[in-house]
C-alpha cells in the first residue's frame, strides 16, 4: 500500500501535464435498481427490500420501518420473516447481528415470557463463536433447552450478604462471568431455537429465587488497551447499561445460500465460493458461502463486480500540437524540449532513489516494531519466568518446545477456520501439520488470564508422562494470549462416539471397561503417581479423546490445578460442567481429588446407560443421570436402565460390580467415596475376570465340539482354584489378587 501511494505520488510531481486523475470506482452492494440502505445501514445483497429480485429468498428480506429512536435516521431495518431489528450485515462473515431480547425470572411487572424464535428450516442459526448464553441472579441454576433435547447451562452463585437489588446495577461492559453474581457458557452448535429456565440453586436444586436474567448475547473478542498499555476486560463491550434496565442485547446470527434456494452465484475473478454446513448436522453440505480473494470494506461477493479493485490512476493520452513557422521557432521549441527532458529525467531519478531509500527505512523500520512488540509481547506472557523455568531444569526441554507465531501460523494456514477441530467456552482448538509432517492440536485462548497460573499450569503439563493422558507439546508467548501446542487425538471425544454410535463402529462392553480402566488409570497417576498432584477439575465424557486405536486420552487442562503435598483441597469459584459437578463442592467451595472422583462416576454410569448426565425431557427425578442411577441401585432395579448392548454382551455379575463402584463414586459424602487407586485396582480386577470368563467360555465350546471321551479334571480343579482366590463379594482386588491373576 505504501509503495503503491509513493508510486503514485511520483508519477504526479514528474509528470502534472500528462496525468488525469479519474474518478474512484465504487463497488455495488445491491443489486442494480435496488435500494441499498435503510437509515443509518447500508443493506448488502444477498439481503435486499421491496421487490423479490433485490433479495435471495423470503428469509433475507428486509423491511425498513418507520422509527424515531435514532438520531438522523427516520428509519431502521428488521428482518421481516424473524421479527428483528438488524443493527449491521457481514457478508464476508457470513453474519447479521440482531436485537435479541432478554428473558426476566421473577422481577415481576418486567417478567417475560420463556423465549420461543425459532429459526427451523431458515439459513439463520444462533452462532456459537460469536455468542454465550450469560446469566445474571444469585444463587441460581440456568438452563438453555434446545429442540427438547440438546441443552446447556450454567452455576451463578452469590455471598449471604449480597443484595439482590445491586446485582440488577451490574453492567457487562467489563464483566468476566466467571460464576459470581454472572455466569456464561458456550451455545451448543447448529442451535435454531430455544427455551430458557432458571431454578433456585439449594441442597436439592430447586426453590425461590430472586429477580435473575438470561441472555443470548454477542460477545466482543477484540481486545482493548488503557493509557499504560495494559489489556482491559471488554467482554460485552455493545452492551450498555445496567441488567435491570436491559430489554435487548446484541446477538449474532450466521447464515449460508441454502441448498435449496438453487441460486446463481456470480464467478468473477477477484470471488470464490466454497461449500458450507452452516445449519444442519446431517449434511456435509448444507449451503454455500462467497468470499473476495482480496479484502477491502464495502465488498460484496454476491453481486456481479462487487470484488473488483477500486480503479487505479491512469495517465490519458495528451497531445500538444503547437504550429511553429520557421527555423528560429523550431530551434527554440527543441531546445526547451530537451531542456524539459533533461529535467524530466533527472527528477524522475532522484525521485527513484529517495523511494528505495523510504523503502528500506520502512521495511527496517517496521521489522523493528514488530520485533520490540513481540519481546514486549513475549515478556508480558511470561516468556522470562519460563525460560527461568527451563534454565533451571524444572521443565523437560527434550519434551516441550517453544514454537514460534510464524510457525504455528503455517501449520494451520493462519488459523483458517476450516481447520477449527472445536471450539468451547474459552478457547478453539485448530488442527495443524508442521514442517515435519507432525500433525498438532493448537489451542487459541478467547481471555487472558494469570500470566503465572498460565506458565504454572504449562510447567504441570510438560511434566505429565502417561500413555492415556495428552501429550503437550509446546507453546508460543508470541501473541496477546499465548497459544498451548498438543498432540492430535483422531477419534474425536468418548460423548461423540458413545451417544452418537453406528453398527460400523459399535461401543462394546469390552471397550467402555477398557475405557473406564484407561481413564482411572489416568487418573490415578495425576492424583498421586505424577511430581505433585493434580487435580482436573472438569472431567466429562466430552474431555476424554480417543485416539487411532480408540484409546482413552484424558484432555483439557484449562481448569485443572497442581497442589502441594500437605495441602487437601483447593478453595475455588465455581468451575466445571452442571451434570458432573461434585454437588459437596455447592456446599464447601472446596475442590478435592474426591470430586474427580464424582466426576468420574458420572462418566462411568454414561458408560454403563448409555444415556447423557442431564435430560430435560425426562421427569424430574430422571433429569440428573447421576440421582436417576442412584435411585435405581436403591430400589434394585439397576438393570432396568442398563444399555442393552452392555446386557447383552456382559455378564451380569460384573455389570453389577462396576455399578457398586459407579454408586460408590457418587457418594455425597465424598470421604465416604473411593480413591482413584481403589477405583483402578478395581477395574482392572473386572476386566481381567472378564477375560478369564470369556477364555473359559470359549475353552468349554471347544471341548464340547470335540466331543472328549475324558474331561480333563487336574486342569479344571487348577483354574477353578485361581479364580477362588479372588474374592468376587469384595469390592477392591488386592495387589496379590491381581498378581495371582496375571499370571
Amino acid at each position: 500500500m505504501i509503495l503503491k501511494f509513493l508510486i503514485h505520488v511520483i508519477i504526479l510531481v514528474t509528470c502534472p501535464i500528462h496525468v488525469n486523475v479519474s474518478a474512484q470506482h465504487h463497488r455495488p452492494i445491491a443489486k442494480p435498481g435496488c435500494d441499498s440502505r435503510c437509515g443509518y445501514l447500508p443493506i448488502p445483497y444477498p439481503f435486499g427490500m421491496k421487490g423479490s429480485e433485490c433479495y435471495a429468498g423470503k428469509w433475507f428480506e428486509i423491511e425498513c420501518r418507520n422509527t424515531s429512536r435514532y438520531r438522523n435516521y427516520n428509519h431502521a431495518p428488521y428482518l421481516k420473516s424473524i421479527g428483528v431489528e438488524v443493527t449491521s450485515i457481514d457478508v464476508e462473515e457470513g453474519t447479521v447481528t440482531i436485537n435479541h431480547p432478554v428473558y426476566r425470572s421473577n422481577c415481576r411487572i418486567k417478567d417475560s415470557q420463556p423465549l420461543n424464535q425459532s429459526l427451523e428450516g431458515s439459513p439463520f442459526v444462533y452462532s456459537q463463536g460469536y455468542n454465550k448464553f450469560v446469566v445474571v441472579g444469585c444463587n441460581i441454576i440456568a438452563f438453555l433447552q434446545s429442540n427438547g433435547s440438546e441443552a446447556s447451562g450454567c452455576v451463578s452463585i452469590c455471598d449471604d450478604h449480597d443484595n439482590v437489588d445491586d446485582i440488577g446495577k451490574m453492567e457487562l461492559l467489563n464483566t468476566d462471568c466467571n460464576g459470581k453474581y454472572c455466569c456464561e457458557t458456550s451455545l451448543p452448535l447448529y442451535l435454531n431455537e430455544y427455551t430458557t429456565e432458571i431454578k433456585g440453586l439449594k441442597e436439592n436444586g430447586t426453590g425461590h429465587h430472586e429477580c435473575s436474567y438470561a441472555m443470548v448475547v454477542k460477545q466482543d473478542r477484540n481486545s482493548y488497551q488503557d493509557y499504560t498499555g495494559d489489556p482491559l476486560k471488554s467482554y460485552y463491550s455493545l452492551t450498555h447499561g445496567a441488567v435491570k434496565d436491559l430489554d435487548m442485547v446484541p446477538a449474532v446470527l450466521e447464515w449460508e445460500i441454502l441448498n435449496n434456494l438453487d441460486l446463481k452465484l456470480p464467478a468473477g475473478h477477484h470471488s470464490h465460493c466454497y461449500d458450507t454446513n452452516v445449519t444442519s448436522s446431517r449434511y456435509k453440505r448444507s449451503g454455500r458461502r462467497c468470499s473476495c480473494e482480496v479484502d477491502a470494506y464495502g465488498s460484496n461477493p454476491y453481486v456481479a463486480g462487487g470484488c473488483s479493485q477500486p480503479a487505479n490512476l491512469r495517465p490519458n493520452a495528451y497531445s500538444n500540437s503547437d504550429s511553429y513557422s520557421g527555423s528560429h521557432h523550431w530551434y527554440i521549441e527543441r531546445t526547451n524540449r530537451t531542456k524539459s527532458i533533461i529535467k524530466g529525467v533527472s527528477i524522475s531519478f532522484g525521485s527513484v532513489v529517495l523511494l528505495l531509500v523510504l523503502w528500506r527505512v520502512f521495511k527496517v523500520t517496521k521489522k523493528i516494531v514488530v520485533k520490540k512488540y513481540r519481546e514486549k509481547i513475549f515478556k508480558r506472557n511470561g516468556g522470562l519466568l519460563l525460560e527461568q523455568r527451563l534454565s533451571s531444569g524444572e521443565v523437560n526441554v527434550d519434551k516441550v518446545k517453544l514454537f514460534s507465531l510464524k510457525e504455528l501460523e503455517k501449520a494451520t494456514d493462519n488459523f483458517n477456520t476450516n481447520r477449527v477441530l472445536g471450539k468451547g467456552g474459552q478457547a478453539t482448538v485448530y488442527k495443524g501439520m508442521l514442517i515435519d509432517g507432525t500433525i498438532i492440536a493448537v489451542k487459541k485462548f478467547k481471555v487472558q488470564g494469570k500470566i503465572e497460573e498460565f506458565i504454572n499450569e504449562f510447567v504441570i503439563l510438560s511434566q505429565i508422562n502417561h500413555r492415556n493422558v495428552v501429550k503437550l507439546l509446546g507453546s508460543c508467548l508470541e501473541t496477546e494470549i499465548p497459544l498451548l501446542v498438543y498432540e492430535f487425538i483422531p477419534n474425536g471425544n468418548l460423548f461423540e462416539y458413545l451417544h452418537e454410535q453406528n453398527e460400523d463402529l459399535p461401543m462394546t462392553w469390552d471397550m467402555r471397561l477398557r475405557i473406564a480402566t484407561e481413564v482411572a488409570g489416568a487418573l490415578f497417576y495425576l492424583h498421586s503417581a505424577a511430581s505433585q498432584p493434580i487435580y482436573h477439575k472438569d472431567i466429562k465424557s466430552t474431555n476424554i479423546l480417543l485416539d487411532e486405536k480408540y484409546r482413552a486420552k484424558v484432555a483439557d487442562f484449562g481448569t485443572s490445578r497442581m497442589i502441594s503435598i500437605d495441602v487437601t483441597h483447593l478453595t475455588t469459584v465455581v468451575q466445571g460442567t452442571f451434570g458432573y459437578l461434585d454437588p459437596e463442592f455447592f456446599q464447601t467451595s472446596q475442590f478435592t481429588e474426591k470430586s474427580d472422583v464424582y466426576s468420574f462416576g458420572v462418566v462411568l454410569v454414561e458408560l454403563l446407560t448409555g444415556q447423557k448426565p442431564i435430560s430435560l425431557l425426562c421427569p424430574e427425578e430422571a433429569k440428573s443421570l447421576a440421582s436417576h442411577f442412584i435411585i435405581c441401585m436403591e430400589e434394585n432395579r439397576v438393570f432396568d436402565i442398563i444399555d442393552e448392548r452392555v446386557m447383552k454382551e456382559g455378564q451380569k455379575d460384573d455389570i453389577m460390580e462396576v455399578a457398586n463402584l459407579a454408586s460408590r463414586c457418587l457418594e455425597l459424602n465424598g470421604k465416604r467415596r473411593p480413591t482413584m487407586k481403589e477405583v483402578t485396582l478395581e477395574l482392572e480386577g473386572i476386566r481381567r475376570l472378564e477375560g478369564k470368563s470369556n477364555a473359559e467360555e470359549r475353552h468349554n465350546e471347544l471341548v464340547r465340539s470335540e466331543d472328549y471321551q475324558s474331561w480333563p479334571w487336574d486342569e479344571y480343579s487348577s483354574t477353578s482354584e485361581i479364580r477362588s482366590t479372588f474374592d468376587l463379594n469384595s469390592r477392591t482386588p488386592t495387589l496379590e489378587d491381581v498378581h495371582i491373576l496375571t499370571v
